[in-house]
């Protein structure tokens, strides 16, 4: 604002860089066009952790591309495994056992519940809401206890495969698991009163950064935040894959399309996993979990293919140009993070200041998988 003489003030538009610097931001920069506490325009900047993912896979063989696609969303690393891993399979026409599938579905619903308590610590964080951190921290240490006595690392595993799992679970991982799934659903309600229904919450959530079906659809929205704002679409159900063709669980849908929104989906998501993964543990069959010998260097028809995955913060693709040789020509990500990034614009234009934070931290964006 510039004073000239007491009866006249001339207002002017100022600029706000947010990030790379604040931690919150997570290593992402947006330029915010503000006229007072009014968002005008935002001017997204991302790219300060671009690492070269699919520039180095063209150099590396197939094998060794799993720990490097993991590291993109390590928080999520099942999950990005699993899409690629898809990827090679069908283009190759590689069999995985049934047992393998299964031990599959666990490891990646392991990941979505990890990934999504992240996402509740940090959102809480950014609401000024310690308790929500600390709870989540908390038990998603669980959850990695878990992932490792199944995978044998807390972050990055290198657990599927392309023909199935490195090696099957440990005798005692059903009953630990179990336990571990018996406290959650218990302590998910105790989250719902504490977090969901409150006031707070509700007041800095509800009706805030809205995104209609219609513009989830024209603006290409993924995961929670498509499925927050009315549209059933979940590439485990559309598109199955791993053993989810065979396990009975819902796709969580909100029609109001706000942050509060976003948040629910996620708290639904992870009450499905837990379901998901007892199912698994049930149903799962005797047998092998991989082919007797693994070979080093993947066998990789010539030619090309797509292929997707429902990672935790969407759709996950993967496209793969193979000219047979032992390395990949081609390999091309499509991200679930960057496709959000492209609906903050949309969705902060004409809201205060002050909502910035948990519209942008509702849109669960990770930057590096959007850099790569």
């Amino acid at each position: 604002m510039e004073a000239g003489r007491l009866d006249q003030v001339v207002e002017k538009e100022i600029y706000v860089s947010v990030g790379p610097q604040h931690s919150g931001a997570g290593h992402f920069r947006m330029v915010l066009k503000l006229d007072g506490d009014i968002i005008v325009d935002v001017i997204p900047d991302p790219g300060f952790v671009h690492r070269s993912v699919e520039k180095i896979a063209e150099n590396m063989l197939y094998v060794q591309i799993v720990p490097l696609v993991e590291k993109v969303t390590h928080v999520d690393a099942s999950n990005l495994a699993m899409g690629y891993v898809r990827a090679v399979e069908e283009l190759s026409g590689i069999q995985v056992p049934e047992r393998a599938k299964y031990l599959r579905t666990i490891a990646c619903e392991l990941s979505r519940i990890t990934s999504h308590l992240y996402f509740f610590g940090i959102f809480g964080i950014f609401l000024n809401h310690s308790t929500m951190f600390m709870w989540s921290f908390g038990d998603r240490d669980l959850f990695l206890d878990l992932t490792q006595l199944l995978t044998g690392t807390r972050i990055a595993h290198s657990y599927i495969l392309a023909g199935g799992v490195r090696h099957d679970m440990p005798q005692d991982f059903p009953d630990k698991a179990m336990k571990v799934l018996d406290y959650f659903e218990r302590k998910l309600e105790d989250y719902y009163k504490i977090f969901m229904l409150n006031p707070v919450m509700i007041e800095r959530t509800r009706g805030v950064g809205v995104l209609s079906r219609e513009d989830a659809i024209r603006l290409g929205a993924t995961g929670p935040v498509l499925r927050a704002s009315g549209v059933r679409y979940d590439t485990r159900k559309d598109d199955p894959y791993a053993a989810y063709d065979k396990i009975d669980f819902e796709i969580p849908v909100y029609k109001e399309g706000d942050s509060y929104a976003r948040v629910m989906v996620r708290f639904r998501e992870m009450q499905e996993s837990v379901k998901i993964i007892r199912q698994a543990l049930r149903d799962m069959p005797e047998g092998p979990v991989r082919p007797k010998r693994m070979v080093p260097r993947w066998p990789v028809k010539k030619g090309e293919h797509y292929a997707r995955v429902e990672a935790a913060r969407g759709e996950l693709g993967y496209y793969i140009i193979s000219d047979g040789k032992a390395k990949p020509y081609r390999l091309k990500m499509s991200s679930p993070s960057f496709r959000n990034l492209l609906i903050l614009k949309h969705l902060l234009r004409g809201e205060t200041l002050a909502d910035m934070p948990a519209i942008y931290m509702s849109l669960d964006y990770w930057a590096p998988e959007a850099d790569r």
